[in-house]
């Protein structure tokens, strides 16, 4: 499965979570499929995608949807073990694992031969689920009705959607996001 279908699949099923998700071509891929105001949109700062939603499944009481890439959790594993102690009930992390630094040129990362899903275990997730790309649908309803921190591995095959770049400035995309969540508690 393409990152794209996966996250068109899984946006279709959510509803008033918030969602925070990977720099680059994962934020343009989720933009268009879905966009929405409930949404940020990292256009920098990889392997902080973890950690942003993190705190804000801390911060407040709405489910917090983070979608990551292999590539960045490796860059940060320790965020790992912080969500895990933290133990926010209400944070989803969704690793769209491509094997590959998709947005910086599509060098491979080391995801073919370590398993995202068994050092999550390893740390001390309870709540872990995998998708592989041989799957043709994603039901999120399981994940979405876990008690957090739940860790959510889907390997999807290599490559980018050939979409545009997002149509906002970083400042409005920001701006945007801070208004759902405080007009929204």
């Amino acid at each position: 499965m393409e990152r794209i279908k996966a996250l068109e699949q899984i946006a279709s099923q959510l509803g008033d979570e918030l969602v925070i998700c990977n720099i680059g071509f994962p934020s343009r891929e989720l933009y268009h499929v879905k966009d929405s105001s409930k949404h940020f949109y990292m256009l920098g700062s990889m392997g902080m995608t973890s950690s942003i939603g993190l705190g804000l499944a801390m911060a407040q009481e709405r489910k917090v949807v983070v979608f990551d890439g292999d590539g960045s959790v490796l860059m940060n594993m320790g965020s790992l073990v912080t969500i895990y102690n933290q133990a926010p009930p209400n944070l989803v992390l969704v690793v769209l694992d491509n094997e590959c630094y998709g947005s910086t040129g599509n060098q491979c990362t080391y995801t073919s031969t370590t398993d995202l899903k068994n050092v999550a275990e390893g740390v001390g997730f309870k709540e872990t689920f995998l998708f592989q790309d041989s799957e043709d649908r994603i039901d999120f309803t399981p994940v979405l009705n876990s008690k957090g921190p739940v860790f959510v591995h889907i390997k999807v095959s290599p490559g980018n959607a050939n979409v545009p770049v997002i149509p906002m400035e970083p400042d409005e995309i920001k701006e945007r996001f801070m208004r759902e969540v405080q007009e929204n508690k």
